[in-house]
């Protein structure tokens, strides 16, 4: 079978191309996609070949690790899905067809709605940072860093009743958007009076937890010169270039801050307990949060394009600051 797929295929170059399907096994479940959203910044990362990237310095490149679809065929074995279900796909690629193992694909409830549901498997992951803080009810919580997952991350901790729930991000539409998505206060972290406006809003304790999405070491600097005493910080962008130093002593163990590395790689891949819950509890929790109307997916969609049109997409990427923030290929539009 031929399939059609988004590869990078050189620094900075995507291309639609075509391969063929490996062979169907008796534990894979074959899918016809119907969406896929783009992670920004894994994504870029990988276009760009930065340091501690998958398949760093190796080409072509395939990414698209959140999909939905319906199931076309599955393996003798498979006992999760039949063909004919509708299906979140994790980790397999931008492509109008997928062949995943039965593990990655997550049955969808009748009731929702294919691209909002898709965009909670990225969620998932700022969900799963969040989860890490063990945040109680009641405790301040800062996300450092509007992008989906800071997003997603931001109405949890809403849902779980963080106060004061602080955003902090350097983008003023995306402070606005933080707003409308439940934060208490926004603020611009590179400010001179970033950490005065902090204690303010904490009754000059700094924040119980937060969730850093950015990846970006100095951003680290700043969460740790916020965070209250015995604070927990997850680390749940990927800090790929440590081009700042900590003072250990002074900002971690004096205070006695725990910092958590957060990511999403690190969870059970079965049997899923608190705060440590699988990639599908957290995907099906996030989609069934956001028909309940206790989140709302649909605030963070801003584009639907066709995959013919990836090339400019990703040049997009690269180039615009104000890259929107959530975007989806449309495999219908093929």
């Amino acid at each position: 079978m031929i399939i059609n797929e988004i590869q990078f295929t050189g620094k900075g170059v995507a291309e639609l191309v075509k391969r063929p399907l490996p062979e169907m096994t008796d534990e894979s479940v074959l899918t016809r996609t119907f969406y896929t959203v783009v992670s920004q910044g894994t994504e870029k990362a990988n276009l760009l070949d930065l340091p501690n990237t998958f398949a760093y310095g190796r080409w072509p490149k395939t990414e698209g690790y959140a999909g939905v679809g319906v199931v076309v065929e599955v393996g003798a074995k498979v006992k999760k899905v039949k063909k004919g279900d509708r299906v979140l796909v994790y980790h397999g690629t931008h492509a109008d067809y997928s062949l995943v193992p039965e593990s990655r694909v997550y049955l969808l409830p009748p009731d929702a709605d294919e691209l909002e549901s898709v965009f909670c498997i990225i969620g998932a992951m700022g969900l799963g940072g969040l989860r890490k803080t063990a945040l109680e009810i009641g405790e301040s919580a800062m996300i450092f860093g509007l992008g989906l997952l800071g997003c997603f991350a931001l109405q949890a901790a809403r849902a779980s009743g963080a106060y004061p729930l602080i955003a902090a991000d350097l983008s003023a539409s995306r402070r606005a958007l933080g707003l409308k998505l439940g934060a208490d206060i926004v603020l611009d972290p590179t400010l001179p009076d970033f950490k005065e406006k902090v204690l303010a809003a904490t009754d000059g304790k700094g924040v119980n937890a937060i969730v850093e999405v950015t990846g970006a070491a100095s951003a680290l600097n700043e969460a740790l010169d916020v965070a209250a005493r015995q604070a927990r910080i997850a680390l749940n962008g990927c800090t790929r270039v440590s081009d700042c130093t900590v003072d250990f002593y002074r900002q971690v163990h004096c205070p006695g801050i725990t910092l958590i590395g957060a990511h999403n790689s690190v969870r059970p891949k079965f049997d899923g307990h608190p705060h440590y819950w699988t990639n599908e509890d957290d995907v099906l929790a996030l989609v069934k949060l956001n028909m309940g109307k206790r989140i709302s997916v649909k605030e963070m969609i801003n584009e639907v394009v066709s995959p013919k049109d990836c090339g400019r997409l990703y040049e997009r990427l690269i180039k615009d600051k104000d890259f929107p923030l959530g975007v989806a290929f449309d495999w219908k539009k093929l």
